[in-house]
C-alpha cells in the first residue's frame, strides 16, 4: 500500500512539474509578446495610440465579463447559466377552478400571474419604454451611453440610474445580487457590487442573445414588484385598478410605471400626492419621446389617481375552510413530485361547484344566525360553560388562555411569573372580533374577554358530495374562516350521536337480518369489563321512556330509538359494527365500548358522509374526491385522483340499508320528516337521512340522502361543554338538518343543477331475498286522553307493504 501511494505520489509531482513548465514557457512568450507590442505602441502617432488603447480596453473587458461568467477559480461565484435562461425560475401563483369553471381562489407567495405580450396594453409598452430604457430596441443588454451618462453624472455629485430593462429583468428574475454573488471576491466589500454588476451586464446579454424584446418586455412586465402585494402586470392592473393588462390606459399605465421607481415611496394609497406627481412625471416623458402631445398630457395631469384598490390574499375567494384543507391534502404528493402549489403556476381543478358551494354557505349562514339567536337567549345573563350541575367549569377561559401564542410570549417574557401573565391577559386593547351583522367589529377588549366573547358562539360545517362518484360539491368549515380557519369538515372530530346507527343497523343487515324484523323497544342493561374491571351501562331514550313496544328495524331506525340499536349492538358485538364502519369509509380509529353503539366515538363529518354515499352507492366504496386533475404551467396533466371503487358489502344489504334510510321520511314519527318544512318535494325527488345528537348535546348531526346527492351537516360548540341544556332546543333535527334542506331547497330549484333530482330505484338490479316492504301505521286515537308519543307507542301496527296496498305507501 506504502509503495502504491509512493508510486502515486511521484507521478503527481511529474504532473505538477510539466505543468509549471509548460506555464513558464507561456509567461515568457507572453512577456516577449507584450513587449514587442509596448515598442510598437511607443511608435504610433498620438491618435492610434487611442484607438489601441480603446480596443485593448475593450478586449480586457471581454475578457473580464468572461472569466466573471465562468467563474474563473471560484471567484467571482456562479452566475446564471443557460438553462437558467432558457428555463427561468419564478414563483407563479396556481389557481384553483371549479368544476363549473369558475375561478375559486390562488395559492401564491407572490401574487403573479402571466400574460403574454398580446395581452398587455400597447399604451403600458410605450410608457414602460419611455421611462425606464428609452434605448430598448437599440441596445443588445447594456446601455453604454446610459452607463457613461451616469458615470459623469457621478463625478457632479448626482445619482442616476443606467439600467436597461433587460437589466432590470436579470434582478428580478434571477437576484443576481443575492444568489449568486458567493466567490472569494464576493466577500471583499464594494468588489461583490461591481461583481454582480458584471453578471446582471453578461446575463443581459445572454437574455438578448436567446429572447426577442416582445419576450424580454412580457417577461419583465410578469416579474416585477408593483407592491401591495402585486406581483406582474396582470395582478397590479387587478389590484389598483380593477382592470386586466390589455385594458389599461396612459394615465393607469403611468401611475403603476411611476411605481417602479420606488413601490413605497410613490404607492397611490400610502402616498397618493407623490404618486400624482411621480405620475405626472412620466406622462411627461411620452411628450418627450413624441408620443403624445404636450395638450394630451396637460389634459391626462388634471385627471386625479382613480383607483379601484383591493389586495388579493392568498386566502381571498369562496370556500376557504376546503382550500386550507387542500393545501394539506396534497402536501404529501407535493413532497413525492417536487412540485409547489404556492409558487409553481399550477392550475388545480377542483371538484366543488360555485354555486352549490353558494348555496351551501348561505344554508349555513341563515341557520346559524338563527341558532345563534336563540343560543344567546337560552343563555342570557350566564355563561353556556356549565357542567352538569349548571355551574360554571372552572378555570374554563384560563385554560383555554393557556393554549395562546400570546400566552406563551408572555411566559417567556415574564419568565412563567403569575402576576405579570394576568396583568397582560386582561389589559383591555383594541381588536377585531367576529359579529354575524358586520362581519367583524372593533372594541376594546382583553384577551380573557376576547374568550369569554367567542365562545358564547355556536359552530357550524357542511359538505355535500355525490354518492356515485364520491365528488365533493359543497364544503362548509365553519361559520367564518377568519377567526375560526379549523376545518370542522375533514379535520375535526366530535361524536356522532345517533348518525352511528347507520353501521349498528348494517352490521344487523349483514348478519341476515330485514327491515321488517322487529324488535321491542326495552330497558336494556349491558354488563361489560373495561380494562379488567366489570361494568354495566344502562342507556335511555332520547324522550326518557320505553314504550315496551315491538316495532320494525325500520321504524326503530326513523324514530331513532336508542334500546333497539343497543340490543343489536350487544347481540352482534362492538367488533362486527366497527369492521361495518370501517368498511363503509369511518377511517377513524373507534372506541370498542358499549356506547359506541350510540355514537360516543369522535368521527369528522367527511368520513360519516361518504360512509353514507356508500350505502346510496349500492354497497360500494370510494375515497371522497376533492380534485379532478392538476395541469402545470405548460398545461401537462401531473395528477389525477384515485377513482377506484371498491365493494364492501352486497348489493341485497345495501339496498336493505338504504331502505331503514328512506324510513327517516315514511316512518311515522321519524326524525328526517321535519324535511317537509322545506319546498324540496315538488322537483321528484326522494329523501332520506338519519340524525343524531351526542348525550349532552354538544354536537348535532344530520345527513340527508337523495340517490344523486347526499349532504351532512353537524352543529355544536368549539369547546363540549358550550352547548344547549335541552334537547329541544339543541338535537339534530332542529339545528343541522335546517341546513341540509334550505341548501337543498336551491339546489333542486336550480333548473342548471337539474342532475341532482331524481327518485330512488323502485326496482332492485338483483333478486332481493329479505322482505322489506312495511310501513308502521299508527291507528287514529279516538279517545278524549292525551294522545302522546308514549300512548300512541301502544297502538302502532306494521303493515306489510303489497302492490295491493297503496294507500300506505
Amino acid at each position: 500500500m506504502l509503495e502504491l501511494i509512493k508510486v502515486w505520489w511521484g507521478k503527481f509531482l511529474t504532473l505538477i512539474s510539466i505543468i509549471w513548465e509548460f506555464i513558464k514557457v507561456r509567461w515568457k512568450k507572453f512577456i516577449f509578446w507584450r513587449k514587442k507590442r509596448y515598442y510598437r505602441f511607443r511608435g504610433l502617432v498620438w491618435f492610434r495610440k487611442i484607438g489601441n488603447a480603446f480596443l485593448t480596453l475593450i478586449v480586457l473587458f471581454i475578457i473580464y465579463l468572461f472569466i466573471v461568467d465562468i467563474n474563473f477559480l471560484w471567484l467571482f461565484g456562479k452566475s446564471p447559466g443557460l438553462s437558467n435562461i432558457s428555463n427561468p425560475n419564478q414563483s407563479v401563483a396556481s389557481v384553483i377552478y371549479t368544476s363549473d369553471g369558475k375561478v375559486m381562489g390562488k395559492y401564491f407567495r407572490e401574487n403573479r400571474t402571466p400574460v403574454t405580450f398580446g395581452e398587455i396594453s400597447p399604451k403600458l409598452i410605450e410608457t414602460l419604454i419611455a421611462t425606464e430604457d428609452e434605448r430598448f430596441y437599440k441596445h443588445f443588454g447594456i446601455d453604454f451611453q446610459a452607463v457613461f451618462a451616469a458615470l459623469k453624472d457621478m463625478t457632479q455629485g448626482k445619482s442616476r440610474g443606467a439600467s436597461t430593462i433587460t437589466q432590470q429583468l436579470v434582478k428580478n428574475m434571477y437576484k443576481t445580487r443575492n444568489q449568486y454573488s458567493t466567490g472569494l471576491f464576493g466577500y471583499i466589500p464594494g468588489v461583490n457590487l461591481i461583481i454582480s454588476k458584471t453578471k446582471e451586464w453578461t446575463t443581459a446579454i445572454k437574455i438578448e442573445m436567446f429572447y426577442t424584446k416582445q419576450d424580454i418586455l412580457t417577461m419583465y412586465l410578469n416579474t416585477v414588484d408593483f407592491g401591495s402585494n402585486a406581483f406582474g402586470i396582470h395582478t397590479a392592473a387587478k389590484t389598483f385598478f380593477k382592470t386586466k393588462p390589455s385594458k389599461l390606459n396612459y394615465e393607469q399605465s403611468a401611475t403603476l410605471v411611476g411605481l417602479l421607481k420606488a413601490t413605497t415611496t410613490y404607492s397611490p394609497i400610502s402616498h397618493p400626492k407623490r404618486s400624482m406627481e411621480r405620475r405626472n412625471v412620466v406622462l411627461e416623458n411620452l411628450v418627450a419621446r413624441k408620443i403624445i402631445t404636450q395638450y394630451d398630457c396637460d389634459s391626462l395631469k388634471k385627471i386625479p389617481i382613480q383607483l379601484n384598490f383591493s389586495v388579493e390574499q392568498s386566502y381571498d375567494g369562496d370556500a376557504l375552510h376546503f382550500r386550507a384543507y387542500l393545501d394539506k391534502y396534497l402536501q404529501d404528493w407535493q413532497d413525492e413530485s417536487g412540485f409547489d402549489i404556492f409558487s409553481d403556476g399550477l392550475k388545480i381543478y377542483v371538484t366543488i361547484d360555485s354555486r352549490m358551494q353558494k348555496y351551501a354557505e348561505e344554508a349555513v349562514n341563515k341557520q346559524m344566525r338563527t341558532i345563534q339567536r336563540r343560543f344567546f337567549d337560552h343563555w342570557r345573563g350566564q355563561n353556556p360553560w356549565q357542567d352538569e350541575n349548571h355551574k360554571d367549569i372552572v378555570n374554563f377561559v384560563e385554560d383555554i388562555a393557556k393554549k395562546t401564542k400570546y400566552y406563551s410570549s408572555l411566559s417567556k417574557r415574564f419568565d412563567n411569573n403569575k402576576d405579570s401573565i394576568d396583568k397582560y391577559l386582561n389589559l383591555p386593547h383594541r381588536m377585531k372580533v367576529f359579529d354575524y351583522n358586520k362581519g367583524e367589529k372593533d372594541t376594546t377588549f382583553s384577551v380573557m374577554d376576547s374568550i369569554k366573547y367567542m365562545n358564547h358562539y355556536l359552530h357550524s360545517s357542511f359538505v355535500a358530495m355525490e354518492p356515485e362518484t364520491g365528488n365533493v360539491k359543497a364544503w362548509v368549515g365553519d361559520i367564518d374562516f377568519k377567526f375560526w380557519q379549523y376545518d370542522k369538515v375533514a379535520q375535526a372530530k366530535r361524536q356522532p350521536g345517533s348518525t352511528f346507527k347507520l353501521f349498528v343497523y348494517t352490521a344487523a343487515i349483514m348478519n341476515g337480518m330485514s327491515p321488517c324484523d322487529k324488535m321491542t323497544d326495552k330497558r336494556v342493561t349491558w354488563d361489560y369489563v373495561e380494562k379488567g374491571e366489570p361494568k354495566s351501562w344502562s342507556p335511555h331514550n332520547a324522550n326518557r321512556v320505553f314504550t315496551g313496544t315491538t316495532m320494525t328495524l325500520k321504524h326503530a331506525f326513523g324514530r331513532s330509538i336508542n334500546s333497539v340499536a343497543v340490543q343489536l349492538a350487544e347481540k352482534y358485538g362492538i367488533k362486527e359494527i366497527i369492521k361495518y364502519a370501517h368498511l363503509l369509509g369511518i377511517r377513524t380509529p373507534l372506541e370498542e365500548q358499549p356506547s359506541l353503539s350510540l355514537g360516543s366515538s369522535d368521527i369528522s363529518l367527511l368520513e360519516l358522509v361518504n360512509s353514507f354515499g356508500t350505502i346510496v352507492n349500492e354497497g360500494v366504496y370510494h375515497d371522497p374526491i376533492l380534485i379532478t386533475r392538476i395541469e402545470d404551467k405548460d398545461g401537462n396533466i401531473v395528477y389525477q385522483p384515485n377513482k377506484e371503487q371498491i365493494r364492501v358489502i352486497p348489493y341485497e344489504d345495501a339496498w336493505l340499508v338504504t331502505e331503514l334510510l328512506k324510513g327517516g321520511m315514511t316512518e311515522p314519527g321519524a326524525t328526517t320528516q321535519a324535511l317537509w318544512e322545506w319546498d324540496i318535494f315538488r322537483y321528484n325527488t326522494d329523501f332520506g337521512g338519519k340524525t343524531g345528537t351526542s348525550s349532552n348535546h354538544s354536537d348535532a348531526w344530520f345527513v340527508g340522502v337523495t340517490k344523486n346527492l347526499i349532504g351532512g351537516a353537524w352543529v355544536g360548540g368549539e369547546h363540549r361543554s358550550v352547548h344547549f341544556r335541552t334537547g329541544q332546543l339543541g338535537e339534530g333535527s332542529k339545528t343541522a338538518l335546517p341546513i341540509f334542506g334550505l341548501f337543498m331547497e336551491k339546489v333542486l330549484k336550480d333548473e342548471k343543477l337539474k342532475q341532482y333530482r331524481g327518485k330512488f330505484p323502485t326496482k332492485p338490479k338483483e333478486t332481493i331475498l329479505r322482505n322489506y316492504k312495511c310501513q308502521t301505521y299508527i291507528r287514529p286515537d279516538t279517545t278524549a286522553r292525551d294522545s302522546s308519543d308514549e300512548a300512541l307507542e301502544n297502538v302502532i301496527e306494521e303493515i306489510p307493504l303489497t302492490d295491493e296496498i297503496k294507500s300506505v305507501e
